[in-house]
């Protein structure tokens, strides 16, 4: 996701890939221990550690109380502006069960201001059973030119390629700082690290990521330990964290932002490149967000966000992601303009997403009209949204949004 220019579908009919809830870092005081329906419903709780069964029994019951178009609404993440929330978007969030949004565009509020615009925002959430399905907070806070919050209480993030020149030890120790502010602005996720490698040859050539410094480093182990890093001290603050751009945006020159059509020719499934993304999903993310760009030598069929190849069987099976998988912006990008919102939405979720992602909150009731109507004659993708929206549920157990005392 990069907000650069503010201003200052293929289907599969298979189940999705890998067992849902299993490795998302959950806290055990969030919700008691699973019962023995969430045990029939998932067997595989009862093989797992206690607070990743704790959180699997609370996602379960908040589930099972929820109407569909409920759970519809946990898929979707909308865009609201960080200096305040419509009339019209609040009214969408509401009519739509939206169980997520993004802060977008420039604040210089500080983290008070900021705070009273998510609880105002919070306000549009869901009831299930007479408790409140917190919304998911988040925002893209990387530094450099891609930092959406500011003002007071905030401090002034240098870019990622600066990032990148500290030991890891000063990062993280940063980053835990950063983390904090973002937490007592009432943020829960931050759309950041950015784990892609930008070759040294290619250097600010490279559009979405060089141009603007977002990279750690030109090395996959230097990115690999530098957005390590960065995660480890924002999870120090208990604020959650993104990878981002899967399978890599750093060998591309095209900004799928504004480009259509763009297409990485090198990359393949035993990449050296994919290195900070494994590193990152082996140390515990839970969250990371799918390229809208074309992978010719991965699959050469789709982009990333419409590819079973790329979600279900490199980032599922072979690098074991089991935790949530968010798209790119699918609102506005360039990329994906050839799509309706209709097919953004189911393309991306039969593919093996988890949390579509639109900058634009005004197409999501298209969306989720959409995702309705294909539950309603698709067996196999009736079942995945059931396994993606208890991803999502797991993740606000962890963040602590889900009550289930």
């Amino acid at each position: 996701m990069r907000r650069l220019r503010r201003p200052g579908a293929g289907r599969s009919a298979a189940l999705r890939a890998g067992v849902p809830l299993v490795s998302v870092l959950l806290a055990a005081a969030v919700c008691g221990e699973p019962t023995a329906q969430a045990q029939a419903v998932h067997p595989v709780a009862g093989a797992v550690s206690a607070p990743a069964a704790a959180a699997t029994s609370c996602a379960d019951r908040v589930y099972n109380g929820m109407t569909q178009a409920q759970r519809i609404g946990q898929l979707f993440m909308g865009g609201v502006p960080a200096t305040g929330a419509s009339a019209a978007d609040l009214r969408t969030l509401r009519d739509q069960h939206v169980g997520s949004v993004m802060l977008t565009g420039r604040s210089s509020a500080g983290t008070t201001a900021t705070r009273r615009v998510v609880d105002g925002i919070r306000g549009q959430a869901d009831t299930v059973s007479g408790k409140r399905v917190g919304l998911l907070v988040s925002t893209d806070q990387e530094g450099g030119q891609v930092q959406v919050l500011n003002g007071p209480g905030f401090s002034t993030m240098p870019n990622a390629l600066t990032q990148g020149g500290w030991s890891t030890s000063t990062l993280r120790s940063r980053a835990a700082g950063w983390a904090g502010q973002l937490k007592s602005a009432g943020v829960d996720l931050n759309l950041a690290p950015v784990a892609d490698v930008v070759p040294a040859s290619l250097g600010t050539r490279n559009q979405p990521i060089g141009r603007y410094y977002r990279e750690y480093g030109h090395t996959p182990d230097v990115v690999a330990s530098h957005s390590g890093a960065f995660a480890a001290g924002f999870k120090q603050a208990r604020v959650m964290t993104t990878l981002k751009h899967f399978p890599g945006l750093g060998r591309v020159t095209g900004n799928t932002d504004t480009t259509a059509n763009v297409v990485d020719s090198v990359t393949t499934t035993t990449s050296s490149y994919l290195t900070p993304f494994r590193s990152g999903i082996q140390a515990g993310s839970p969250f990371v967000m799918i390229s809208s760009a074309t992978y010719s030598k991965i699959d050469a069929r789709h982009i990333a966000a419409f590819s079973p190849t790329v979600i279900r069987k490199l980032l599922r099976t072979q690098l074991g992601f089991k935790g949530v998988v968010i798209s790119d912006d699918l609102g506005q990008a360039v990329a994906v303009r050839a799509y309706t919102p209709a097919q953004r939405a189911v393309g991306f979720l039969s593919a093996g997403g988890d949390l579509v992602l639109t900058v634009k909150t005004s197409i999501v009731p298209a969306m989720t009209q959409a995702v309705g109507s294909r539950m309603r004659t698709d067996a196999a993708f009736r079942a995945g949204v059931a396994d993606s929206v208890h991803r999502v549920l797991a993740a606000k157990a962890s963040a602590g949004l889900l009550s289930c005392g």
